[in-house]
């Protein structure tokens, strides 16, 4: 028999199945605070309701298959799901731990971490590796969260240690809406991993329909827009799905989205080589994101193999922020991480399926 992911189950759900339903919030400390690596685990559990957890579900549905980890501290994880599928997610170090002479602590280590929504992407982005195998399945809303609480375990990041979480993988997410919203809620959990929606960020290709439907869930997640393109004509070669969600439509869709004063939308923008680097995309970009509350990440294309696109100079990408800054447009680089491993999203995948 098939045994029921309990990662799928939000707490509330779990309490009308799990009686007295109080029990449903130990189960969720034992699974998220503490680590628990099996239900007889779970001390303050009756005998007969654990044999019956132990019999009817899981929360254990990936497997760590392989772990790369870079000379800068990021670490690249390649899952096996229970059908035999992978999926890749990353650790990646933001601030190391800092203390004082003394050694009292200064400020703590933090991380965010970039998961998977589907394996594989119906997208087909030109210069992404991940939808070259195309599209196989959408990961269930326990498949997600599990990537989160398997890396936090992994590398002993206690449970009162909050991380900051993209949605950047494998997949698009927007075209998982349903379990991804649910992952949203499951990770804030206060019970759970306690991972505000303001640190959970998610990242779209641009389905501006889903873009709405998010907004009118009004989840309180932030935005980030693959953008990549200042027009529809080099968009449309570089995103096939520009036929269908258009820059104007994206942008619209942007406009009208709930966020928070404080904060912004983000435009993820992946600087390739005599492609998009000049500083005639940069003005056209200026004028596109006029009137939006936006923050701009240029983003270092990382070459693979079989790849038509090349890595941009680091003047040229200096040049473009720079120009984006004098205009009024916050903009950062995204400092490239793993370069040593399988930096590309879905190079640990590819390589290990090709063995």
């Amino acid at each position: 028999m098939n045994k029921i992911n309990l990662l799928d189950i939000p707490k509330e759900e779990l309490a009308h199945i799990i009686k007295p339903s109080f029990r449903a919030k130990q189960i969720y400390q034992w699974i998220y605070k503490k680590y628990a690596d099996s239900f007889f685990e779970m001390t303050n559990l009756p005998k007969n309701l654990l044999q019956e957890l132990d019999e009817k579900y899981t929360f254990k549905p990936l497997n760590i298959v392989k772990i790369e980890t870079s000379l800068d501290g990021s670490k690249k994880y390649l899952f096996a799901l229970q059908d035999g599928n992978t999926v890749e997610s990353v650790l990646l170090p933001m601030k190391q731990e800092e203390s004082s002479e003394d050694g009292k602590l200064i400020h703590q280590a933090r991380y965010t971490i970039c998961i998977s929504s589907q394996v594989g992407c119906k997208i087909g982005c030109a210069f992404c590796l991940t939808g070259k195998d195309g599209f196989r399945r959408n990961l269930s809303a326990g498949e997600i969260t599990s990537q989160v609480l398997m890396i936090k375990k992994d590398n002993n990041i206690a449970e009162n240690r909050r991380v900051n979480i993209v949605y950047m993988g494998m997949g698009e997410p927007l075209d998982n809406l349903d379990n991804v919203s649910k992952a949203v809620k499951i990770f804030s959990d206060e019970d759970g991993l306690c991972i505000s929606s303001r640190r959970q960020t998610i990242s779209t290709s641009g389905l501006s329909t889903q873009i709405q439907k998010l907004g009118e869930m009004d989840l309180g997640v932030l935005l980030a827009i693959s953008l990549h393109a200042v027009d529809d004509v080099l968009r449309q070669k570089l995103m096939p799905i520009n036929k269908a969600y258009n820059i104007e439509s994206i942008i619209n869709a942007v406009k009208a989205f709930p966020i928070d004063a404080r904060k912004r939308v983000m435009f993820e923008y992946l600087v390739m080589k005599d492609v998009n680097d000049d500083i005639k995309s940069a003005k056209k970009l200026v004028k596109l994101l006029h009137g939006i509350k936006s923050k701009v990440n240029l983003i270092y294309f990382n070459p693979h193999e079989g790849s038509e696109f090349l890595r941009p100079s680091e003047k040229d990408v200096i040049a473009f922020q720079q120009y984006l800054t004098d205009h009024g447009v916050l903009c950062t680089i995204r400092q490239s991480k793993g370069l040593d491993i399988s930096a590309a999203c879905g190079q640990l995948k590819d390589r290990e399926e090709k063995r």
